[in-house]
């Protein structure tokens, strides 16, 4: 007999799940399509991905974990049923609420964003007659989570970020309870602590164990992270996607607006990082998929380009630099490909640098080691260059799936063992 965990991410390009032995073997994966706009859709995956796993696998499941996407958020009934389609993570339809924070909140703030949860559940509260029926603000992890514990009202710190929770702290701050959505914030877990029992309903018609515990979830970003294998301060993680996003574990709560720049409590740590409007997508735009293969296979990453690149789609950066009148450098341009892609690829490493550079000027620390996830995580030749210009080990990632990373939160029972 063994032990297994479940991990689903709900993330924007689909449903992913993942189960687990006690030694983090993958036994199973399944993928289904959705509809991320639509709540009916999150239930029919769901249900999809409960049917697929193996019977055997089931009977033995002590624990699930979900993830969502960040600040995904849906109004529900007493009853928890939603009382409107989801608000999405990018809808910036709720801007005008940022004016409202102003007058309360003084100082920059994460919640002052078009795309948090908070001003999301203001907007409804103006918006919507519906309003009044509410009796839960639920984010998708929380909602699915609930669809398997039958528990109402519950979130986890890191989806609570953006509705405010102060994660030093580990409470609501007293300025939220003056606002007239009080009374539908929900209670905030540690993320990956267990719930309660699956509910006999859901151990009947799946035919899970009935012992298998549901745990708190996370957001889908910080699920990828703990996939990584990154587990120790100093360990950071670089998604080499269209943007170039890097994420590093600290001892420091960092916060700072003008680089964008946020933490996630993680355990006892902090993951803090920043997005560069550089990346893969400057990549697509000279070179196809075949030409980057074959181009880069012709690099010799130990000799310099000695091109002075700063690799951008259009004019404006934000991390490391905050410019939005920053301009692309990618000239001069040589006649040889293989010479220019070079240049863009150390364009990029150096941003990477740069990057980590900030994030230890304002406390986060020194770098010790870089895993790689996306699509530049494959590219043999760039991981050598950027080796070489971060002077750290720079790992390619054993496990790149936020599922797993969920899986193993799901693993760790009341704490997360980072």
């Amino acid at each position: 007999m063994g032990s297994y965990f479940l991990g689903i991410d709900f993330g924007t390009s689909g449903v992913r799940a993942v189960v687990i032995d006690s030694q983090g073997q993958i036994q199973q994966q399944s993928r289904f399509d959705y509809a991320i706009d639509n709540t009916k859709s999150w239930q029919i995956a769901l249900s999809q991905i409960l049917e697929s796993i193996e019977i055997d696998l089931k009977e033995q499941l002590c624990s699930i974990l979900i993830d969502g996407t960040s600040s995904t958020v849906i109004l529900c009934d007493q009853s928890g049923n939603p009382l409107d389609e989801p608000i999405l993570y990018n809808d910036a339809r709720a801007v005008g609420q940022i004016s409202f924070l102003d007058n309360i909140l003084t100082e920059p703030h994460l919640v002052k964003n078009a795309t948090s949860s908070l001003v999301k559940l203001l907007w409804w509260s103006d918006h919507r007659p519906i309003f009044a029926k509410a009796a839960y603000f639920l984010h998708q992890a929380d909602w699915l989570s609930f669809l398997l514990h039958g528990q109402l009202g519950l979130s986890d710190y890191n989806n609570a970020l953006k509705l405010g929770y102060d994660q030093e702290l580990m409470k609501y701050p007293d300025w939220l309870f003056s606002l007239p959505i009080a009374h539908l914030l929900p209670k905030v877990l540690t993320p990956g602590s267990y719930i309660s029992k699956i509910t006999p309903q859901v151990s009947s018609k799946y035919q899970i164990s009935q012992d298998c515990q549901v745990a708190a979830g996370t957001t889908d970003s910080i699920a990828a992270f703990i996939a990584s294998g990154a587990n120790c301060l100093g360990d950071a993680v670089t998604s080499l996607g269209s943007t170039l996003v890097v994420k590093m574990l600290s001892q420091k709560n960092i916060h700072n607006n003008h680089y964008g720049i946020y933490s996630h409590r993680l355990g006892k740590y902090w993951l803090t990082g920043g997005a560069s409007n550089s990346g893969g997508a400057v990549l697509k735009k000279f070179f196809s998929a075949d030409q980057l293969e074959r181009l880069s296979g012709s690099i010799n990453p130990h000799q310099s380009s000695r091109l002075d690149y700063y690799p951008l789609l259009k004019v404006g950066e934000r991390f490391p630099i905050n410019d939005p009148n920053f301009a692309p450098r990618l000239e001069p341009r040589p006649e040889d490909d293989i010479l220019f892609l070079q240049g863009i690829l150390e364009g990029i490493a150096r941003i990477e640098h740069r990057g980590y550079e900030l994030l230890n000027t304002l406390g986060a620390g020194s770098l010790t080691r870089v895993y790689s996830v996306g699509g530049g995580a494959q590219n043999e030749p760039w991981r050598q260059m950027r080796e070489n210009i971060l002077a750290v080990p720079v790992l390619k990632c054993s496990q790149s799936e936020a599922a797993y990373g969920a899986a193993k939160l799901a693993m760790g029972g009341s704490t997360l063992k980072i």
